[in-house]
């Protein structure tokens, strides 16, 4: 394409920011990932559910500020009987509604799955979208910790079907009732003191005890300069919150046993100790062993959303963004109880917990684990056309092909062999069929092995004896043309 002289009239082709353009790659590990996930879902007798993409703004709550215009946080506009509608921010506001004006139909406790594309109106930044995919998994209607612990192992087992490594990830736990009980023993009361304290908290892995301790007192200058004003606490109560987020590390029992000498006078405490315990022995009885899930005092989720136990996955190495530069993923889905989300609408208090995957940032962590290599989306059977004449002949291989499950196209070009050759393997083409005159005239179809010449040219060091079973090119009887491509597609490696 050459340059142009620019035309006012003309709008600039450009994306809106915190939006992308995704192709083949992207969606189609997306849709794996999809696919893996919700099929554990299903194990586990989660039913499908799918709720639109607008609500109405009062029903999403958890953005929207008092304002004649709802658009911060959230994409709203004006229906045309002047309510305002707002695109979703995620999918369990739309669950709460759901299962609020269908409670009496449902069966109880409803156990959902759903996933979707969800929108913030929030500023873009690395990794940071402001249109994404969750895929959600929820029970509502059930008080039990069992229950977050069966959502705590679905999400183990899903990261693992996904294709995570065993050590790339783990579940972190934690619960709003010990937060609260430390705010109660460290003499915390005022709202705007606790969430103070949160935040510091929340603030650990990336500045630190250090860094923590300053904002949880008198507050912290940063690099830039800049002041931020921290908690107020006093020495002892600093340091009882610090000694709280210090107590993980190690064995889930052990754990439970040092915060109980932390949170133990707080009786909101000794019922989230009591939680955190029936999380940990119906893990131990799934099969969640230490590894994989652990209960961490510092993870600290919704800061006014979770109500109980909280969970989040994090990712034990970074990845790259599209230009190379590193991008630390750390959080690659989360959830936790939310028992007052559905008593919005109805004003009675139903219990739910819940898990969201991250799917946008997982597909990332699992580019990174396969490399570039690993994750390209194949592309169908590339077809070369000759011969105006002969176009019959291509299409009619492209049909068997097809007829026979294998994805395959006429190139439709105006390029000569060589430039053919190059589109078929920019499409990752698994193998591109000649059907030249000598071909056709003979009953003959030339078959080039596009996959084996990638895998040589990346310098493939194993599976020698595959690369010398599989020629690079080879000519057989034209009725063999489904069989030695799908030869071909069984021996990827």
């Amino acid at each position: 394409m050459t340059d142009a002289p620019k035309d006012a009239s003309r709008p600039e082709a450009r994306a809106p920011r915190g939006f992308l353009d995704r192709r083949a790659r992207d969606l189609v590990a997306e849709r794996r990932i999809l696919a893996a996930v919700t099929a554990v879902y299903e194990r586990y007798g989660f039913e499908a559910l799918d709720t639109g993409a607008l609500e109405y703004a009062d029903a999403l709550g958890k953005f929207l500020p008092d304002a004649d215009r709802p658009n911060e946080g959230v994409f709203a506009l004006q229906d045309d009987d002047e309510q305002w509608v707002a695109l979703r921010y995620d999918l369990t506001a739309p669950l709460a509604r759901f299962c609020a004006q269908n409670w009496e139909t449902l069966p109880k406790p409803f156990r959902r799955y759903a996933t979707g594309t969800v929108w913030r109106n929030e500023k873009p930044g690395p990794g940071r979208f402001r249109e994404f995919t969750q895929c959600d998994a929820d029970t509502v209607g059930s008080a039990r910790p069992e229950a977050d612990a069966e959502i705590i192992a679905m999400a183990a087992e899903g990261f693992a079907a996904a294709g995570l490594p065993a050590g790339a990830y783990q579940l972190k736990i934690n619960s709003r009732k010990l937060l609260n009980g430390l705010m109660a023993t460290a003499g915390v009361t005022d709202d705007g003191q606790k969430l103070a304290v949160l935040r510091a908290v929340d603030k650990l892995d990336r500045l630190g005890p250090d860094g923590v301790r300053l904002l949880l007192g008198a507050g912290r200058l940063d690099e830039s300069g800049a002041f931020t004003k921290g908690a107020g606490l006093g020495t002892a109560a600093a340091e009882s919150v610090l000694a709280f987020t210090a107590a993980g590390g190690g064995g889930r029992a052990e754990t439970l046993q040092r915060l109980a000498a932390v949170v133990g006078g707080s009786a909101e405490g000794v019922e989230g100790l009591k939680d955190l315990d029936a999380i940990n022995v119906a893990l131990t009885a799934l099969g969640v062993g230490d590894d994989l899930a652990a209960i961490d005092p510092a993870v600290v989720r919704g800061l006014e959303y979770y109500t109980g136990a909280v969970f989040e996955a994090q990712l034990h190495f970074d990845a790259e963004d599209e230009a190379g530069q590193p991008i630390r993923l750390g959080s690659i889905g989360g959830g936790g109880r939310y028992d007052d989300l559905v008593a919005r609408f109805t004003g009675e208090r139903v219990p739910a917990t819940g898990f969201s995957f991250g799917v946008s940032r997982l597909a990332l962590a699992l580019r990174a684990v396969a490399g570039a290599q690993g994750v390209q989306a194949r592309g169908p059977v590339v077809v070369i056309a000759f011969d105006q004449s002969h176009m019959g002949e291509y299409f009619a291989a492209a049909g068997e092909l097809r007829a026979a499950g294998v994805a395959a196209e006429v190139y439709l070009g105006s390029s000569g062999m060589r430039p053919q050759m190059k589109y078929a393997d920019r499409r990752m083409a698994p193998a591109a069929v000649i059907l030249g005159g000598d071909e056709i005239a003979a009953g003959t179809v030339t078959i080039k092995d596009l996959d084996l010449g990638r895998a040589l040219s990346a310098g493939v060091s194993d599976n020698a004896a595959w690369r010398e079973q599989r020629p690079g090119q080879v000519t057989v009887p034209r009725g063999e043309l489904v069989d030695q491509i799908r030869r071909i597609l069984e021996a990827r490696p």
